[in-house]
């Protein structure tokens, strides 16, 4: 059983009865002496995909639930479904652009496998790797003599995700993305 201060987003938790999984958590600090901090969680009904939000003290404690890791690879969109196959029994799973979140912005094809989370056989959503390799499809032009903790400019990414970058990157350069806080870490 974790305690709220424990969660990250993607786990899987019990939460009135039902498995929801976490997708956003917020820390406040309050300021007065004695208070406690308190999370303000953000989670999806595993099922009707209904979003609930909670605020927890950092010692309360949520129920785990029994989910699966399983290694997907994506397949293609369809509409606004995004397709994964399972590889080791190849049977397909869809999640929409909702189910998926802000998480849709890092899938595109080619990608390397993700790791999928399942739940009574029902695919609820995909563990992100920490970091990923992307292509900047547009930005501005890069300014000769810009050094590297200068300022930044738009770019955005073969997915439609824009992340400020170093003035010096160009059109066509590989760079890392922090997935969790959607930051460039450094050229590829």
């Amino acid at each position: 059983m974790p305690k709220a201060s424990d969660l990250k987003k993607g786990d899987v938790v019990e939460y009135k009865g039902a498995p929801h999984i976490v997708k956003q958590i917020e820390v406040k600090s309050p300021s007065s002496r004695g208070a406690a901090t308190l999370y303000k969680i953000r989670m999806n009904h595993v099922k009707t995909g209904q979003k609930v939000d909670e605020s927890l003290k950092g010692d309360d404690m949520l129920a785990d639930v029994d989910f699966e890791r399983r290694k997907m690879q994506y397949s293609y969109q369809d509409g606004d479904g995004f397709v994964f196959m399972d590889e080791e029994d190849y049977s397909q799973y869809t999640l929409t652009e909702e189910e998926l979140g802000d998480d849709r912005f890092y899938i595109f094809e080619g990608m390397d496998s993700v790791v999928g989370m399942m739940v009574e056989g029902n695919l609820i959503g995909v563990e992100l790797p920490q970091s990923m390799v992307m292509t900047v499809v547009d930005t501005a032009p890069g300014i000769k003599g810009a050094s590297a903790s200068a300022r930044t400019k738009p770019a955005t990414l073969s997915t439609g995700l824009v992340v400020q970058v170093p003035e010096y990157l160009e059109t066509g350069e590989q760079i890392k993305i922090n997935t969790e806080e959607g930051r460039f870490m450094s050229r590829a």
